[in-house]
């Protein structure tokens, strides 16, 4: 397959792939409840006669597009949305109240299965396998690692590749990094004890929302004074929640926060600085702290050789102005991270804003779109990845 042979090929299934991500954007499902989702993917690799896995205690589907050599190469997609309310009066806005494709996941799918379509075609000239990865969960539980915990790889995986919808490129445009594209992240849970007491003698208790706001003051001085610099982190605390009563001294606060970080040196430092600010503040102070601490993904972590391969093939497809070398990683996680714990590859953005067609807008924002020509090139150039990768 040709670089230009594939994306001519590309942008003639682009209605097709416009169809699909439609349907995927108008009934977008919550993680772990990816039910329709998973049945569309399904109906679309049968039409196109490739066999794929199902799982029983997840949606994730991996389909096989078995070409003449051992080696396997996988590509994936997330699927999940997020519960946000479409408020897009497009005749494609979400039909599931409270619910949205706000993360270009619905992208990402069609991007796969579009690729899958043109690989299908070219099987016989494939030099190895294609492992079609349709990843639930992301937002949430982290499906990825439940999908590696399920052994869809093997030591023939020789790559992996995965990519995310990006409005602050323009469409024709990737981002990519080498070394870490997206934070690692900590769920936190902060539990500040005190004694009740009537408001008008709080000498009597012990005030939770008193030591609460000194505790809180205090943590916002961690990424200052306790973090390198050099290094980045963030320390977000989201609710905080305590008390009954106007006039009665609260004996209770919980809080509930994330810490991102690039560092895994600094990942364990910071958690253990916090437990340290929960544990004695509280205490000075005559209450109880207690900290409870999920860890979430981790860092995400390019392999240069990868990097190194996807700027090459991309330059060759898209034209040697098509890669931006991204500056900074994001602090926003992605577990695809987990799959390159486990396999060598790389992770980069797709672009797909253009102010023209109202796709300017960053993230999670309420009305956020994508420019749907961007579908045929990331298709384009996953389908070059996998194939490339397997004739080296």
């Amino acid at each position: 397959m040709s670089e230009m042979t594939v994306i001519e090929r590309a942008l003639k299934i682009s209605d097709w792939m416009v169809n699909i991500r439609r349907d995927f954007h108008r009934h977008p499902e919550l993680s772990g409840q990816e039910k329709r989702t998973r049945d569309m993917i399904i109906k679309y690799l049968e039409e196109l006669k490739i066999p794929y896995k199902t799982f029983n205690h997840h949606y994730g589907v991996v389909g096989l597009i078995e070409g003449s050599g051992n080696l396997s190469v996988a590509l994936r997609a997330d699927m999940d949305a997020l519960p946000i309310q479409d408020k897009k009066t497009v005749e494609y806005a979400s039909q599931n109240k409270g619910v949205m494709h706000a993360c270009g996941h619905d992208a990402h799918m069609v991007v796969l299965l579009g690729a899958a379509r043109l690989l299908a075609e070219e099987r016989k000239s494939l030099k190895g396998n294609v492992l079609l990865v349709f990843q639930p969960a992301e937002e949430t539980t982290g499906g990825a690692k439940q999908m590696i915990e399920d052994g869809i790889f093997d030591e023939n995986t020789k790559a992996i590749f995965g990519l995310h919808v990006s409005t602050e490129l323009t469409t024709g445009k990737i981002g990519i990094r080498y070394g870490q594209m997206n934070a690692a992240s900590d769920m936190l849970t902060l539990k500040v004890m005190g004694k009740s007491t009537h408001g008008a003698y709080p000498h009597e208790g012990i005030d939770a929302i008193v030591i609460a706001g000194q505790l809180i003051s205090a943590l916002q001085t961690i990424v200052s004074r306790a973090t390198d610099p050099r290094d980045s982190a963030v320390l977000t605390f989201g609710t905080i929640k305590g008390g009954s009563q106007n006039n009665i001294v609260a004996d209770e606060v919980t809080m509930t926060g994330t810490l991102r970080t690039l560092s895994p040196d600094t990942r364990e430092k910071l958690n253990e600085k916090i437990r340290q600010y929960v544990e004695f503040i509280p205490k000075g102070m005559g209450g109880q702290g207690i900290l409870e601490r999920i860890k979430g993904y981790p860092a995400l972590t390019n392999h240069s050789q990868w990097v190194d391969f996807v700027i090459n093939t991309a330059n060759e497809l898209l034209g040697e102005n098509s890669v931006v070398l991204l500056e900074k990683p994001s602090l926003g996680v992605e577990d695809f991270a987990y799959f390159l714990e486990k396999i060598p590859g790389a992770f980069y953005q797709l672009g797909c804003r253009n102010e023209a067609k109202g796709a300017i807008h960053p993230g999670h924002n309420d009305l956020f779109d994508i420019d749907e020509d961007c579908l045929p090139i990331g298709a384009a150039l996953q389908a070059a990845c996998a194939q490339k990768a397997l004739s080296m």
